[in-house]
């Protein structure tokens, strides 16, 4: 039957579906009313969903009524290597349990188009100040992941549907951003919104172009790849109206965490958030790329911008064709998606933000929407005279200063695809090495930007040089510190942190600054715009007031942050003369040719038994194949609020004493070459054992004479023993023990680290009751069929009097955000009966749920559907 909101598209030879006649067929004046986000849902749901229920689906959204789910199908799927190999590793092991269970491995494709960049997987070993450290680091990467990469590339011949961008090539949401999203797609004579999942929390990078793109995990990822539909509830879009404009030598990181700040207050986790108002429009692409790029440490899904005139001359700037423009530019004027439309959008919400009173920031420690304003370093105790005059006292007689800045990093797509701010570190650092200003030796300098242009751009500036003179040359392109990548610190500087037990820091101009996730011998970590973090790298120590403290005497004169600081007028000046189409297209126009690749022999991978990186996954085999009693679970954690998921699964080196250096140490892996956890989640063997792992990590059953120890520990019950996580998750692996773990609030904050779920799942976890859930780990939970349940508001482990000493039962039938009774049995024989809400959200992911996980699902229907096609 032919959809009759099928039209052809006003000044082209294309047709578009027309979501706004087919929700005024419902209400007439409603589409007036839609926020942009319901827009593109709309289009998406009359273009691509059962006609049948059409009109339900839209009139959830005219409503903003969340009692039917209704689906969403992404356009595309975009990947890092990580999460995206252990994505297609799990495809290659569904692809054996398909052929085991008699059908035909070759049928188990991605349906939507899977673009893999690997940019992931490369460790600053060489700092910026090493002329070579690009081409070292690549070379060690490369022999590192020689296993990973032979994977990642026989999924490229193996599989229909897959595109791979090899390492050393940017990263993956500056890449989006700069080339991969059309913004509209052209597709068999139809245009279409561009929308795609990510396996990564900072995929809403790309929401500043207008297109809706989300952070999900790799399994959620996994199922959009086999072409079932993302259901959801109607989400809340909230409105931020942005006024006035920022301040003179204000910079967009400035903003973004003044933002982080100001909406993790306004709780607006799981939210769409639609940045508009006067404000807006000074912002370009690139201060909108990073405030959208930090939507997961403000907790939003997404932080949409609408098609405007600043979002055509960004893809004029980068090298989109006349052609291309001219179809987004129509598009979004005739089907309501240009920001002039969306005047009489009507939000649940709406938040105001005055970018007038955004003074210059940093974050931290510990907390990206822990913001701190740079004039306030004193009274927060972070910088003072009297710690400044020790740390000199100890420089002067050759100790590292106490309060070390041993990491500067000017890192991460949040940062490096907004040229204003890069174009502002390399005039900082020309003006400091024009007065001889150099880094303090003890600090670990680098340069690792999202995108090849970046290196173009700054030479064109002459600015490459004078970050290299202070240490910020490029040692990659690649998503390095800010992933806890930073590699190796000099053996004499680790050795005396150790022993001197120093407050050692890292300062970087990323997203992420959880403790113990971008070094571990960093106890803790600020973000910072790119400029600050060449000023951090000068002083030496953030027992620094960067505003007011002397930086270096040049001919008497004391030289502070202000004789550095460029003005806006320069910056701006660079960017228009240095940043130019060509550049993009010298980039992007080779990396994206076609080539013809070779066709693997075989749909099935040749696992190698003795790899420590790619193994075939163990989801439809023992334990994870039985049923899930809930019945008689010991907790293996009872943990705080604010868990995060590298808590749970941290990404950084791996250290010879951790349970997984022990185990690699075993296999024969050189301690030199054990990689990051991350890159071993491919092999759940050596996964597993990252489980808890974090030294960070505070676990209030491990009580040792009364005090509760912080670091990877469990206390084993009924006998009261505290051990190491990993030690414990055996005990009781080998005892068929199923656990349970109980949190505070704001659990799984952080990456859409598909191994966070993974690994309590294999651990023997059915069960999670936290007071609350972040959005991508709830759902990562359920794709390894793990429980999450939410305490009532008011009832929490404190509450309850919690101590690890219990078991648990879960009773009640599984429905959507039923409630359930978690069945508390006390030592003492008492039993509390304590209402829970199941946070199985949809039908789907009941669904999923009962199936036992996301490829249990799929492999149960897919076998299903072969035996009524054969009957």
């Amino acid at each position: 039957m032919s959809n009759p909101f099928r039209k052809p598209l006003p000044g082209t030879a294309l047709d578009y579906y027309d979501a706004c006649a087919a929700v005024e067929a419902i209400e007439p004046g409603a589409w007036a009313k839609l926020p942009y986000t319901a827009r593109i849902h709309a289009e998406n749901i009359v273009r691509k969903a059962d006609v049948a229920h059409t009109n339900d689906y839209l009139g959830q959204l005219i409503a903003r009524k969340r009692e039917l789910d209704f689906p969403w199908f992404p356009a595309r799927v975009v990947c890092h290597d990580i999460l995206g190999q252990t994505a297609l590793v799990d495809l290659a092991g569904l692809r054996d349990a398909i052929a085991d269970g008699g059908g035909d491995p070759a049928a188990v494709n991605p349906v939507v188009p899977v673009q893999l960049i690997v940019d992931h997987s490369l460790a600053v070993e060489c700092g910026g100040f090493d002329p070579d450290a690009f081409a070292k680091n690549r070379a060690i990467e490369e022999r590192r992941n020689e296993d990973r990469f032979h994977f990642i590339n026989w999924t490229k011949t193996a599989f229909d549907n897959i595109d791979v961008i090899p390492a050393g090539n940017g990263i993956m949401h500056q890449i989006n951003l700069e080339k991969m999203s059309p913004v509209i797609h052209n597709d068999n004579g139809v245009a279409y919104p561009d929308t795609c999942v990510g396996t990564d929390s900072h995929t809403p990078h790309v929401d500043a172009l207008g297109v809706i793109s989300v952070g999900v995990g790799g399994l959620e990822a996994e199922n959009v790849m086999l072409g079932r539909a993302s259901w959801m509830r109607t989400p809340e879009m909230v409105g931020v109206e942005l006024t006035g404009k920022r301040q003179p030598g204000i910079t967009a990181t400035d903003v973004v965490l003044a933002l982080t700040e100001f909406l993790r207050k306004e709780k607006v986790v799981g939210a769409y958030l639609e940045f508009y108002g006067q404000g807006v429009a000074g912002l370009t692409i690139g201060d909108r790329a990073t405030i959208s790029n930090m939507a997961p440490e403000y907790g939003a899904t997404a932080a949409m911008f609408a098609i405007d005139d600043q979002t055509l001359d960004y893809l004029r700037l980068t090298g989109r064709s006349a052609e291309q423009v001219h179809l987004v530019q129509t598009y979004a004027q005739t089907a309501g998606l240009w920001a002039d439309s969306l005047q009489g959008a009507e939000y649940e919400r709406v938040l105001r933000f005055d970018l007038t009173s955004v003074v210059r920031n940093m974050a931290g420690p510990s907390n990206p929407h822990r913001r701190l304003p740079v004039s306030a370093l004193k009274e927060r105790g972070i910088a003072g005279d009297d710690m400044l005059a020790q740390a000199k006292v100890q420089e002067a007689i050759g100790l590292i200063p106490d309060g070390a800045v041993i990491i500067a990093a000017i890192t991460s797509c949040t940062n490096t695809s907004n040229p204003r701010n890069v174009i502002a570190a390399g005039l900082l650092a020309r003006n400091a090495r024009r007065l001889g200003l150099v880094r303090k030796p003890w600090v670990k300098t680098s340069l690792a930007p999202g995108s090849k242009v970046v290196e173009l751009y700054l030479k064109e500036a002459g600015l490459l040089e004078d970050l290299e003179a202070l240490g910020f040359g490029i040692v990659a392109f690649a998503c390095t510190t800010c992933n806890g990548m930073s590699g190796a610190l000099d053996p004499a500087i680790e050795q005396e942190i150790i022993e001197r037990d120093l407050y050692a820091t890292a300062v970087l101009s990323g997203n992420r600054n959880f403790d113990g996730r971008i070094h571990p011998y960093a106890k803790q970590a600020f973000l910072a715009s790119p400029p600050l973090v060449v000023a951090y790298a000068i002083a030496g120590t953030i027992r620094f007031d960067i505003e007011q403290d002397v930086l270096g005497v040049v001919g008497g004169e004391a030289i502070r942050l202000q004789d550095l600081w460029p003005s806006d007028s320069e910056i701006d000046a660079i960017v228009k003369q240095a940043v130019q189409p060509e550049q993009f297209n010298r980039i992007y126009i080779p990396m994206f040719e076609k080539k013809e690749a070779e066709r693997a022999d075989s749909p099935l991978y040749d696992w190698r038994p003795q790899s420590t990186y790619i193994r075939r996954p163990p989801y439809w085999e023992g334990a994870l194949a039985g049923e899930r009693a809930l019945k008689g679970l010991r907790p293996l954690a009872i943990l705080p609020d604010n868990i995060t998921t590298d808590h749970l699964s941290p990404s950084n080196a791996i250290l010879m004493d951790s349970a997984a250096g022990e185990y690699l140490h075993k296999m024969g892996l050189p301690e030199e070459d054990f990689n990051s956890y991350a890159t071993h989640r491919g092999d759940h063997l050596t996964a597993q054992r990252a489980t808890f792992a974090n030294p960070q990590l505070v676990n209030e059953m491990a009580v040792v004479n009364g005090q509760v120890q912080k670091g990877s520990l469990a206390r084993v019950e009924p006998e009261g023993k505290v051990m190491r996580m990993w030690e414990a998750i055996e005990t009781y692996m080998d005892r068929a023990q199923p656990l349970i773990i109980i949190a505070g609030a704001d659990y799984g904050q952080g990456s859409s680290r598909d191994w966070a779920a993974k690994g309590v799942r294999l651990a023997g976890v059915q069960a999670i009751v936290a007071e609350g859930f972040e959005r991508i780990h709830r759902t990562n939970l359920i794709g390894m069929g793990v429980l999450p349940l939410q305490f009532k508001p008011g009832t929490t482990r404190l509450s309850l009097q919690l101590d690890g000493t219990e078991t648990y039962d879960v009773e009640g039938a599984r429905e959507p955000r039923t409630e359930l009774i978690l069945v508390v049995h006390r030592r003492n024989g008492q039993v509390l009966r304590v209402p829970v809400t199941c946070r199985l959200d949809s039908d789907e992911e009941v669904s999923v749920y009962e199936a036992g996980g996301v490829l249990q699902r799929f492999a149960q229907d897919f076998l299903e559907s072969n035996k009524l096609a054969q009957a």
